[in-house]
């Protein structure tokens, strides 16, 4: 009886609320709507917020409350996980007013909204150069902010998803290896470019010993008349790979690619 009791208060209070918000969402008193809009946010329930704040945002447009309205109603839409919407009422709010109270947080939500809505390295990738757009933006104009280093950070991993995007793409190129055309040299363009892009990411020995890789299978399967200047190029990817990384766990592999090549060269001699 205590549990059916209470299902019923439960559904009582619902349905009152539900009640509530329909009587204010119809109600002519904009103030009204403001103060419950408000406290829609405070309690959590941000569907109702931005719905209220919607229609808020053009009647107090050039007012205080105007200004607030833009900036919770992008607020609400991203507490609500709803990032590309929010990203384009943060925009709209700090292209309004690029000096305003929230201007500062406008510009980091819409950002880092991007960057939590940025999808898996192998997906269409957009939403993540906007994220990084966004965020780059927001460090230029606010350098000293406390959100800084956040910002940095997520930077930082929006680009190596970036790069991890095209290593992918480098190692398919190398999968293909001879079908179809040289797609050795696909894979080293591209590896090469993306380290060119990025040049910290820590991605950096895996595109470098994919590069490595990739000059060497070219050499071994190129006609004669090549095979010379493209075994040079082995031996010296293969000294710019071991400069930079002496102690790494591919030594062993890349140390054997030399010798192949080394010996193929004094051979010619």
């Amino acid at each position: 009886m205590t549990r059916r009791l209470l299902m019923i208060l439960s559904l009582v209070v619902l349905l009152t609320a539900c009640g509530e918000y329909n009587k204010v969402l119809k109600s002519g008193d904009y103030n009204l709507k403001y103060e419950y809009a408000k406290k829609a946010f405070e309690n959590k329930k941000y569907t109702q917020a931005y719905t209220i704040f919607a229609d808020l945002v053009p009647i107090f447009k050039g007012t205080e409350k105007g200004e607030e309205c833009l900036y919770l109603l992008a607020l609400s839409y991203y507490e609500n996980k709803d990032y590309l919407n929010s990203g384009s009422y943060f925009k709209q709010y700090y292209t309004q007013y690029p000096k305003g109270r929230y201007t500062e947080l406008a510009r980091y939500y819409a950002g880092y909204g991007y960057y939590l809505d940025s999808p898996e390295p192998q997906l269409d990738q957009s939403m993540t150069l906007k994220a990084i757009e966004e965020l780059q933006a927001f460090l230029d104009y606010f350098p000293r902010s406390d959100k800084v280093g956040v910002a940095q950070n997520a930077i930082f991993e929006l680009q190596d998803k970036l790069v991890l995007k095209e290593l992918e793409n480098a190692q398919l190129y190398y999968n293909l290896g001879g079908y179809l055309g040289n797609n050795y040299e696909s894979a080293v363009i591209t590896a090469k470019n993306a380290l060119k892009s990025y040049p910290y990411t820590k991605y950096k020995e895996k595109l470098e010993i994919l590069i490595l890789r990739s000059r060497f299978k070219e050499a071994q399967m190129s006609v004669d008349e090549k095979k010379e200047e493209r075994f040079r190029t082995v031996v010296d990817e293969y000294y710019a790979y071991i400069n930079d990384y002496p102690n790494s766990e591919n030594r062993k592999e890349a140390d054997n690619m030399f010798k192949i090549a080394d010996k193929f060269l004094n051979h010619k001699k």
